[in-house]
């Protein structure tokens, strides 16, 4: 499927793959809204069900509008097979459930997603699959934690909140050394600004609900790779579990989809900016954005992401008092712990998206009660800044 049109750019690839036009004609994919389908005979519903020919089955996983939805991701991220789900932890969980077994060890970086770690500790550990972190940027601490059970390497890449680094194609190579399979959660990023599978990684996972819908409509979430692990392995998770991306919400990414390059080029020039304004106001201790020159691995932002991206965190003095101080100054940001929006969000890590963590658990994670997370939406951003300046002027 990734070579299917390779002479067309990302932003064409957004808007033109994927649908395959019925006998109407429609220039815009439609929304298949049905639980079955009608075969012309009982050979063929037989046929279908046993995988000897291709077609719909039954909407829990085989539905037009997502598969719509399932080929022009799959194109976007380079991989051949594309698994849409309800959520983005559906996402994840998915993923593990259909590459990992009991006895297998998960080593995943230490900075993710409160929730991933929720499923990670709490539930996959009932099914005799344990997890251990490590620091995302520890090369050496990744080759230290291995063992010859590990069979799942996970990362997000750049972290939440504190926008972190991991060498993917590093993290490859270790892997793929130590016969486990790489999974970069790229929602941050989105196949505009990253591509994981071509640095050698083997499976991504998405929220949809964040920046490939990109205006905060829809829950969903996505896993792409190859056609053993992704299209079998976890298409057959999909298929007997059923957590799947409804026919309407596949229509509303695909839509979403279509303006995915513009929109990230235009997120991450004003977080640029406001990464920048933020670093020079006296009331703020520490910015963290992997576009600005004092950020630790800006050289590796550079190397494998076309732009640094929308989301940013930054961090004040005074612990969660002062942080809910500016927050609660904000008229114009949303105070809400979703992102990707073309509205600018903010949200307090600690006590929301993080807030299910042991305060061991966010300390090791380095997630300060002073920390603020913004995702830059894509108003003025002299607005934004006019926004963060009532609450941080006062303090």
């Amino acid at each position: 499927m990734s070579d299917e049109h390779p002479q067309w750019k990302p932003a064409t690839l957004a808007i033109r793959t994927g649908h395959h036009r019925t006998e109407e004609g429609e220039h815009s994919p439609g929304i298949f809204t049905t639980s079955s389908y009608v075969y012309e005979n009982a050979a063929q519903a037989a046929a279908r069900f046993s995988g000897d020919e291709a077609g719909n089955i039954y909407s829990r996983f085989t539905n037009p509008t997502v598969r719509t939805f399932e080929e022009r991701l799959a194109v976007l991220e380079g991989g051949a097979r594309c698994v849409a789900t309800a959520t983005g932890m559906a996402a994840i969980m998915t993923t593990c459930m259909g590459l990992m077994q009991q006895g297998d060890h998960l080593l995943s970086s230490r900075s993710i997603f409160g929730s991933t770690v929720i499923l990670f500790d709490k539930y996959l550990s009932r099914f005799g699959i344990e997890t251990s972190y490590v620091p995302l940027a520890d090369l050496d601490a990744w080759r230290a934690a291995i063992r010859p059970e590990t069979r799942m390497l996970f990362v997000e890449t750049p972290s939440n909140p504190l926008a972190e680094l991991g060498d993917i194609r590093a993290l490859a190579d270790l892997a793929h050394e130590h016969d486990c399979l790489l999974v970069v959660d790229n929602c941050f990023c989105t196949p505009a600004l990253q591509r994981p599978l071509d640095m050698g990684a083997d499976v991504v996972v998405h929220s949809a609900t964040k920046y490939l819908d990109g205006q905060g409509r829809c829950m969903g979430g996505a896993v792409v790779g190859d056609e053993k692990n992704v299209g079998e392995e976890v298409y057959g998770v999909l298929r007997t579990a059923g957590p799947s991306m409804s026919p309407f919400n596949a229509w509303v990414f695909l839509n979403g989809l279509e303006t995915l390059d513009l929109r990230m080029k235009a997120h991450s020039a004003n977080a640029a900016a406001l990464a920048r304004w933020l670093q020079e106001h006296p009331a703020v201790s520490r910015v963290h954005y992997p576009g600005l020159d004092h950020h630790p691995q800006k050289a590796l932002a550079d190397r494998q992401m076309k732009l640094p991206g929308g989301m940013l965190s930054f961090e004040v003095d005074g612990g969660q008092a002062a942080a809910w101080k500016v927050i609660d100054a904000t008229r114009l940001l949303s105070i809400t712990a979703n992102l990707g929006d073309t509205k600018s969000t903010v949200t307090h890590p600690a006590s929301t998206t993080h807030g299910r963590l042991t305060p061991e658990q966010r300390t090791d994670a380095g997630i300060s009660d002073g920390l603020i997370r913004i995702s830059v939406g894509l108003e003025d951003v002299e607005d934004i800044k006019d926004d963060l300046a009532r609450g941080l002027d006062c303090l």
